[in-house]
């Protein structure tokens, strides 16, 4: 293509040269909103060291740069899962029953911070926080109620929890037993994903040594138990969330996924056994192209990397599968409904992208709990993207796109860099701990702001076309202070109503499968069944690994 290729770039410095002339350009910076660099065309030479069979190829085909599935979105839409949770447990399983009723393909659990940070609903940490970020969920009891006459057997469900998701993965498995459904049968995600807490969320309760180990004791006991099952959703959304770059995003996500990768490893599990049930949750932000070159970069990093640096031989421990939200720091409280057309466009990236499964912000989320109007506004968007637009009608419509293309490498060589700087630490848990990744994100959110004061950046209706006297005049969703007396009162009956021995027996012998670093589920398991609740469990494994203190950074 040399002579091809010389004339080509001849041309492209003619054209340049002719637009400098013309002085038609706005006096803005023409960035991405992670701060990267717009060239103004893009056009074969920059796409020309892409090999298109090794580099892109097909849908369905090693390295999946065009999605894992061979017919894309024409043999199956992506799930729908809306993410919910409220209150009561009876308040939430409403609102299941309801999303499920206007076509919700799946379940997603959304707890509160109590239940977050592994603490009862009467523990006196939690006073004022119970069911107002999420559902309040302390033992079986709570369980039973959030999935009252829904059939385990026949949903997908996804709960994002994470320091305690071993616990709470007990109760989902208890309900199943108890509604009669093999957990063969189970479908759905844990997100687990507790080295993400140390490096942007901060929602934690053991050391990573401790943690990591609880992480692969799921690992262990769920691929053999319950197959189908996601013992973990390795989560790049909270890590975007805290202010990253997208490349910091998807470096900093697809390194904590290696690390589970080489824990599974070390305890002896086969690669391609355990890495086919591990999947991924990215956020969808507002730059639509950058978005979407970062879902197709994920995937072939990830192929690359689990076939020839971690020698996994079956397909499917090659493909990376992910879920997608859209992005909730970029809703704003001013002009609410603008947030519509936001997620309307994030939502679009991720299904071009190629998203498994995909949840969209309400409107009124930056206000509060949503809305069942604002929830159902979120959901039809979604539908409109899968019925009307025709996008997926073609699998992957932007491959070949010199943009797209070209920005889908850059992606995978700004993460490659990041890998290595990683390494210099010796790994990710080290790189934690010397504040590596709380300091790169501090740097790209301090820049982002700095754009933003500056105007720079345009966000409309906070820096830029702001309304005088604005009246927010949407419905919001309040949570009465009664739900956090219900879940005392439920509390205590629960406690008042159980075996005392059976409660005191069932600790000890987790406490001490602990200090044994045996694999720890069956012992959570049995606590679930004696109704054991989650601040019980959770503090009796802190006896033995301590609770984590993180080191300041500056």
């Amino acid at each position: 293509m040399n002579d091809r290729g010389d004339n080509i770039r001849e041309a492209r410095r003619r054209w340049e040269e002719q637009v400098k002339t013309s002085g038609k350009v706005r006096p803005v910076k023409f960035t991405t909103v992670s701060g990267q660099p717009i060239e103004m065309l893009y056009g074969p030479d920059d796409v020309e060291s892409i090999n298109f069979l090794s580099d892109i190829g097909f849908p369905g085909e090693y390295p999946y740069t065009r999605g894992i599935h061979p017919t894309g979105y024409r043999g199956r839409l992506w799930t729908m899962r809306q993410f919910a949770g409220f209150g009561t447990p009876d308040d939430t399983n409403a609102r299941y029953h309801y999303l499920l009723q206007h076509g919700q393909t799946g379940l997603s659990v959304a707890f509160d911070l109590p239940t977050l940070m592994g603490r009862d609903a009467d523990d006196p940490r939690s006073e004022g926080e119970v069911g107002i970020c999420g559902v309040s969920v302390s033992s079986l009891a709570d369980m039973e109620i959030l999935f009252r006459a829904i059939n385990l057997g026949g949903i997908s469900t996804s709960m994002t929890i994470n320091a305690p998701a071993a616990m709470m993965m007990t109760f989902y498995l208890a309900v199943a037993e108890k509604q009669g459904v093999s957990f063969k049968d189970l479908r759905g995600t844990v997100q687990a994903d507790i080295l993400k807490e140390y490096i942007a969320q901060k929602e934690w309760i053991y050391p990573p040594g401790p943690s990591m180990r609880l992480i692969i004791d799921m690992f262990e006991y769920l691929n053999k138990e319950a197959p189908q099952w996601n013992p973990i959703s390795v989560s790049g959304y909270h890590i975007r969330e805290a202010g990253s770059t997208a490349a910091q995003e998807l470096a900093f996500t697809l390194a904590d996924g290696f690390a589970y990768v080489e824990a599974g490893i070390e305890r002896g599990l086969d690669v391609d056994e355990f890495v086919p049930r591990i999947s991924f949750f990215f956020n969808s932000h507002v730059d639509f192209f950058e978005e979407i070159a970062k879902y197709r970069a994920a995937r072939r990093i990830w192929a690359k990397r689990l076939r020839n640096t971690y020698g996994a031989k079956n397909p499917r421990s090659w493909m990376l599968r992910f879920h997608t939200q859209t992005a909730g720091c970029s809703l704003t409280a001013q002009q609410p409904e603008n947030n519509i057309v936001r997620t309307a466009y994030q939502a679009l990236a991720g299904v071009l992208g190629g998203t498994q499964s995909l949840h969209t912000n309400s409107m009124d989320e930056t206000l509060a709990l949503p809305s069942e109007k604002a929830v159902k506004i979120a959901l039809r968007t979604q539908q409109i993207i899968a019925h009307e637009t025709g996008v997926a009608n073609t699998i992957d419509p932007l491959a070949g796109s010199y943009f797209v293309e070209a920005m889908t490498t850059r992606m995978e060589n700004e993460a490659e860099q990041y890998f290595e700087k990683i390494e210099t630490f010796g790994g990710v848990i080290p790189a934690i701990e010397a504040g590596f990744f709380q300091r790169e994100i501090a740097d790209a959110a301090y820049r982002y702001q700095r754009e933003l004061d500056a105007k720079e950046k345009i966000i409309v209706g906070v820096n830029e076309y702001v309304e005088g006297d604005e009246k927010i005049e949407i419905p919001i969703l309040e949570i009465s202070p009664e739900v956090e007396k219900t879940q005392r009162r439920r509390l205590a009956d629960i406690r008042q109503s159980r075996s005392r021995e059976d409660v005191e027996r069932s600790l000890h012998e987790l406490h001490q499968a602990a200090i044994d670093q045996k694999n720890l589920m069956p012992r959570l398991l049995e606590c679930t069944r004696r109704y054991v609740t989650l601040g019980e469990m959770c503090n009796a494994l802190a006896e033995v690994y301590g609770v984590y203190e993180e080191p300041a950074v500056f």
